[in-house]
């Protein structure tokens, strides 16, 4: 079972309150906080899909660009060690820092 899913390039959490016996997410990735909720699948997916649009719709009316999420730049923290370790790696492979860590976290990662 997945635990997210994704419409209009957001990407959005599912999670299951036992307690209120609702399902309930959050958009991932921004800072915006845009929830959604529903007592079921459909409405869960109706009330993302509803939470997304009106987003939109705000920054649309107020004239400002929305967020995107994963712009495909992170910083990473490691110990001065590893990075020298990866330098020299990456540099013997005649390849770029970026790219040796890009074609490790690939390799690591199943990208569908």
């Amino acid at each position: 079972m997945n635990n997210t899913f994704e419409y209009r390039g957001y990407i959005g959490t599912i999670e299951f309150s036992e307690e209120d016996a609702l399902f309930f997410g959050k958009v991932m990735g921004i800072r915006s906080l845009i929830s959604y909720e529903g007592k079921n699948a459909n409405e869960l997916i109706s009330d993302f899909h509803s939470a997304v649009d009106d987003y939109l719709a705000v920054c649309e009316a107020e004239g400002r660009e929305p967020e995107k999420a994963y712009k495909g730049s992170f910083n990473i923290r490691i110990s001065p060690e590893l990075h020298k370790q990866l330098v020299v790696c990456a540099t013997s492979r005649q390849m770029s820092l970026n790219s040796f860590v890009e074609n490790a976290l690939r390799k690591s990662v199943v990208i569908s």
